[in-house]
């Protein structure tokens, strides 16, 4: 189903013989859904279209596989995945005999549609322009080699959001550059028991989407923490973007991609980045870093608090109440209970 700038909310029919209207010219970029146990459209992906082509003049064209994930049994659905990475192979080789190139082709994949995207990508040799994986899916893939997966030499970028990593999202680094929203677990507004319902089994995993659809929408932006683990960014270790350094803090979402030269520079070409959201949009949040050291030896008692006031009165309070301690490191997020990581003196 095409959509286009001229056509932004009744889709055009299209397959791999019959292109209507997209223009081969323009960027492309194609949205693969996961597994729907209950045949009913994605929630997201209406907004997800009209946010895509608010940002820039592109064809978006949606792969509805909706027969073959429509299924309660999930290995049904997960077997078709590389069936429908031909077809959609096919539909991209149409596109280039009339001219497109692979530089313009970017594909967003959410759950299956992640490793879908990735099959895509390994038929032309990684030289489509770009995949990002929405808390690709886990189980059944868990474990599996990169060529029967989404991995990072599937396409010139590789940007993942993982959400869900201890339940239906894949964990380990799938891309270029992988976020972990919350450390990729139990997401802020999402229900924490089931009877929360649904909502409470795919809430976690579809944040990945609503986060990635908020990059596009101007609110503000979400910088990530490259760091080893979310423990050590949640201890301060790793806060610092540096001054004048645009590349050592990258913006989730749509925009990643103008941190793809400075990755394609490491080796290996790889990050995790981590950071906090907030419970509902625009989710992003100011990240405060506060680094205190007692200039004096002398064992004192006492305590420090801190206090943060928003310009719309909410106010974050902390209070360091620990004795024979030099220096205390620690993150003060907006409406959110601050951990301090406290520093032994030097003997």
């Amino acid at each position: 189903m095409l959509y286009t700038q001229r056509n932004q909310t009744c889709a055009q029919l299209i397959n791999s013989t019959a292109l209507g209207s997209l223009n081969v010219t323009k960027k492309t970029t194609f949205i693969i859904h996961g597994f729907r146990p209950t045949g009913s459209p994605p929630v997201w992906m209406e907004e997800l279209v009209q946010s895509l082509l608010n940002v820039q003049e592109m064809n978006v064209v949606v792969v509805d596989w909706n027969r073959g994930a429509t299924t309660v049994i999930y290995t049904h659905a997960s077997g078709k995945t590389r069936k429908v990475a031909l077809i959609l192979k096919e539909f991209i080789d149409q596109m280039l005999a009339k001219g497109a190139s692979l530089d313009d082709v970017y594909i967003i994949g959410v759950s299956l549609g992640a490793h879908i995207a990735g099959f895509v990508g390994e038929m032309y040799a990684g030289k489509l322009g770009r995949i990002t994986g929405l808390d690709p899916a886990g189980p059944l893939f868990n474990g599996k080699p990169p060529e029967d997966r989404l991995d990072p030499s599937d396409a010139q970028f590789v940007d993942v959001i993982h959400s869900d990593t201890d339940a239906l999202g894949y964990k380990e680094p799938l891309g270029s550059i992988d976020f972990y929203p919350n450390g990729g677990l139990d997401q802020p507004g999402c229900p924490k028991t089931i009877f929360g319902g649904m909502k409470y089994f795919k809430c976690d995993h579809q944040m990945s989407v609503f986060l990635y659809i908020a990059s596009l929408q101007n609110n503000c932006s979400i910088s990530a923490y490259p760091c080893d683990s979310y423990r050590d960014y949640r201890n301060g270790k790793c806060v610092s973007c540096g001054v004048g350094q645009m590349v050592a803090c990258p913006l989730l979402g749509y925009y990643a991609d103008n941190w793809k030269d400075y990755l394609m520079d490491k080796d290996p070409p790889m990050m995790k980045a981590f950071f906090d959201t907030a419970e509902k949009k625009p989710f992003c949040m100011y990240h405060y870093f506060v680094d205190i050291i007692s200039w004096n030896k002398n064992v004192r008692r006492g305590f420090i608090t801190i206090k943060l006031r928003g310009e719309d009165g909410n106010i974050t309070e902390s209070r360091i109440d620990q004795p024979h301690l030099c220096r205390y490191d620690l993150v003060l997020m907006e409406n959110v209970e601050t951990f301090f990581q406290p520093i032994l003196c030097a003997k």
